[in-house]
């Protein structure tokens, strides 16, 4: 018998941590076209909620603002708790609810990991090995490309792919490989990878199996070897490098609430040319999420995906959301949704809904 959709197992802990720290997670799955919200039905058990966003990559979060990007647009929502509790279709169920406010047509960026910072939004632009801030004034605006990357070219010559944040500038970068040809990362992808300082460029660690999301903590900057399974902290000034945990399994996404990191697991695609080089032990593993004691090193619970969700790219915490919602621009429900500095009202369906 053919399982459901998204279902899903779980550690007994898994829901009680959620439960526990007052939070949801939102995930995105490119492969899948969906950003899914998971959040404690209770002690014991979680709920999800799929919402499609097509080739969903990057998320940003910040107070009540989420931005995700997706195959050649960034879409803006903003949380409206009001909205949520007065939802036509189930009310006083959700106490958050996400709704699209704003799209940037950035066209085929291939856009990777995506933060709110000082100035708007930051973006790391695969296709033109770059970061870049994207606005209503054109498709991206570059601010900082790779010293050894010569000119700008949708061409992916580096597999830039993450960014970490620091008082709201990109204060580090992960890339595969420092060509500058067109996707010249590929023959030496699980061994060339590299963590660079920005603006200066400088390389604070390399020879890295595959490194994304890098995140800068008060302890360190914490990187995932998505190749070698591995929770690696780097010291910024002095390049030393300490595995924090390991895991037989593509580590990408990450986030942090307290001393609880939350790690994305992918499924390692069988037609994958760059999946074929990985070790076959990291074949085995689910695509799901670990949640790891930080000051351990400790796995304390795990959610794998039977069905649906084989690649993961980012995870949010979204603090002090026990049942959030969020609306797709492919919901006719999104437009009935309106809110002002004052007040919020959802609109009556027309014939035409």
């Amino acid at each position: 018998m053919a399982l459901p959709p998204f279902s899903c197992q779980y550690t007994p802990g898994f829901a009680a941590i959620l439960h526990q720290l007052g939070i949801s997670l939102a995930l995105s799955t490119y492969q899948a076209g969906k950003v899914i919200l998971l959040s404690p039905k209770n002690k014991q058990s979680i709920v999800q909620l799929p919402r499609s966003f097509g080739k969903a990559m990057g998320i940003a979060l910040h107070e009540d603002r989420m931005a995700i990007a997706t195959k050649d647009e960034v879409i803006v929502l903003r949380n409206s708790p009001a909205l949520a509790h007065h939802y036509p279709a189930k009310p006083a169920i959700y106490d958050n609810m996400f709704m699209p406010r704003a799209n940037f047509y950035t066209g085929a960026l291939d856009i990777h990991d995506l933060e709110f910072g000082k100035g708007g939004l930051f973006a790391v632009n695969t296709f033109f090995s770059c970061l870049c801030k994207i606005d209503a004034n054109y498709n991206f605006t570059p601010i900082w490309q790779p010293p050894f990357i010569s000119k700008l070219a949708a061409e992916d010559r580096c597999h830039l792919n993450g960014m970490a944040m620091k008082d709201g500038q990109p204060a580090y970068a992960t890339a595969f490989n420092q060509g500058d040809t067109p996707k010249s990362w590929r023959p030496t992808v699980t061994t060339s990878g590299i963590v660079m300082e920005v603006p200066s460029g400088k390389v604070i660690a390399s020879g890295l199996a595959m490194p994304h999301s890098p995140r800068l903590y008060p302890e360190g900057l914490f990187v995932l070897l998505s190749a070698a399974g591995t929770l690696l902290k780097i010291n910024p000034a002095s390049g030393e490098t300490t595995t924090v945990f390991q895991h037989p399994g593509f580590l990408r996404g990450m986030d942090r609430h307290g001393d609880y990191l939350f790690i994305g697991v992918s499924k390692i695609r069988a037609s994958s040319k760059t999946f074929a080089k990985i070790d076959d032990k990291f074949k085995k593993s689910p695509a799901g999420i670990l949640v790891v004691h930080l000051p351990s090193g400790k796995l304390i619970g795990q959610l794998a995906y039977q069905e649906s969700v084989e690649e993961i790219y980012d995870i949010k915490v979204l603090p002090g959301m026990l049942r959030p919602n969020i609306m797709s621009t492919l919901q006719d429900d999104h437009k009935r949704g309106l809110a002002t500095p004052f007040a919020t009202y959802w609109g009556q369906k027309t014939e035409k809904d």
